[in-house]
């Protein structure tokens, strides 16, 4: 068997990032930028993603796309692979929570929702991209899981569903993929965003803002590499609860 590709280093990377449309990935965005480095994102939101290119133009790329249809993932991929090479970093942080309320509450539509984004679109993004970076050798994959990935609350069992769903899916990736890869299951902390006022109402206020949140998380994520391999870490700072 002839021997994998060695990693090919570079001082600036490639970031596929989905979700950038608001809270955190927003928040991502201008700082991996801000520090030199290409970001390709995706979100729901045409508006949003208008601004975000305006603001910084090309080779920085924001794309439409809703990660849970696996068919615009699969376009979005392919364009960007073409255009783009493989991600250095491919970081699936899109997702959304229900509505607080007992599970029997919560209806179909609203269940399936969660579970197509939160779980079949990390999977969709993962099936699109990572190929290409075991061919090329290189690769962190980062997907965003939760304290609620960890623990429980009352209310939104939909989205703890979900994130420990995370969990346990990088731990299964990690084992599969090559010695030059990595995949890590990220716990962001507790930070002020649209997310989390949805569950705590005013008292979200208390918690760090996304811009000072990423201060700290880009740095720790540019950090992460094949060590890292299958574990489950929390960005340094961040409150837990």
């Amino acid at each position: 068997m002839a021997d994998a590709p060695r990693p090919v280093k570079r001082t600036s990377k490639v970031v596929v990032l989905t979700g950038v449309s608001r809270g955190l990935g927003l928040a991502m965005t201008d700082e991996f930028i801000g520090r030199g480095h290409t970001v390709i994102g995706c979100a729901r939101s045409g508006d949003v993603l208008k601004k975000l290119q305006h603001r910084h133009p090309r080779p920085n790329s924001f794309q439409r796309v809703d990660v849970a249809v696996e068919t615009e993932v699969q376009r979005w991929a392919a364009v960007v692979i073409k255009q783009h090479g493989p991600p250095d970093l491919l970081i699936n942080n899109a997702a959304i929570i229900n509505q607080n309320a007992p599970l029997w509450q919560i209806g179909d539509p609203e269940f399936s929702r969660v579970i197509d984004v939160n779980i079949k679109g990390v999977a969709n993004v993962i099936r699109h991209f990572v190929p290409a970076m075991i061919k090329s050798g290189r690769g962190v994959i980062v997907n965003f899981s939760s304290g609620w990935g960890r623990s429980v609350d009352a209310e939104v069992a939909p989205y703890c569903a979900t994130k420990f769903a995370i969990e346990g899916l990088t731990r299964a990736l990690a084992l599969e993929l090559p010695a030059s890869l990595a995949a890590v299951a990220l716990n962001p902390g507790v930070i002020d965003t649209a997310m989390l006022q949805s569950c705590f109402g005013g008292s979200a206020s208390g918690y760090e803002a996304p811009a000072q949140w990423a201060q700290r998380a880009v740095p720790f994520i540019l950090k992460l590499n094949r060590s890292d391999n299958g574990l489950s870490p929390t960005v340094p700072g961040s409150r837990s609860e």
